[in-house]
């Protein structure tokens, strides 16, 4: 027998929660700041909170130079935005009582496949850090 349990909203990650616009990401690429945390590299872009845009907007990646298969790659990326949809909150928070809007991006460049562990570690600093880096902008 199968019982499905909805998940509380806020640690969803929803269709409008990731970052899917070619025009924000190059905008985020080509624009925005960037910092590394152990072996992730983060790519972020703060602006100001408009009407029907979210709040905070994620994406994820694995270099194909690292991880020749799809397989390893995808394996990265599921656990990259695991890591992210469990810690969020305080940054989503944050971002509401500031109105800004903030769109980041984690590129996973260490040469191992790593564990859940290793990528949620590096996921608490970095959002740590943006969460300073938040703070320092307002």
């Amino acid at each position: 027998m199968f019982i499905c349990v909805e998940m509380p909203k806020q640690f969803g990650l929803g269709k409008e929660q990731r970052l899917k616009s070619q025009k924000i990401i190059e905008e985020l690429f080509n624009g925005g700041k960037s910092f590394s945390s152990g072996s992730i590299r983060v790519h972020y872009l703060i602006s100001e909170l408009y009407e029907k845009t979210p709040a905070l907007q994620f994406g994820a990646g694995s270099s194909t130079l690292n991880f020749k298969k799809s397989v390893d790659r995808n394996k990265i990326k599921r656990r990259l935005r695991e890591a992210w949809r469990l810690q969020k909150q305080s940054l989503s928070e944050l971002l509401l009582q500031q109105n800004h809007r903030l769109a980041v991006f984690f590129i996973y460049s260490g040469k191992e496949l790593p564990g859940f562990k290793t990528v949620f570690d590096s996921t608490t600093r970095a959002i740590s850090k943006l969460e300073k880096i938040i703070n320092a902008a307002n």
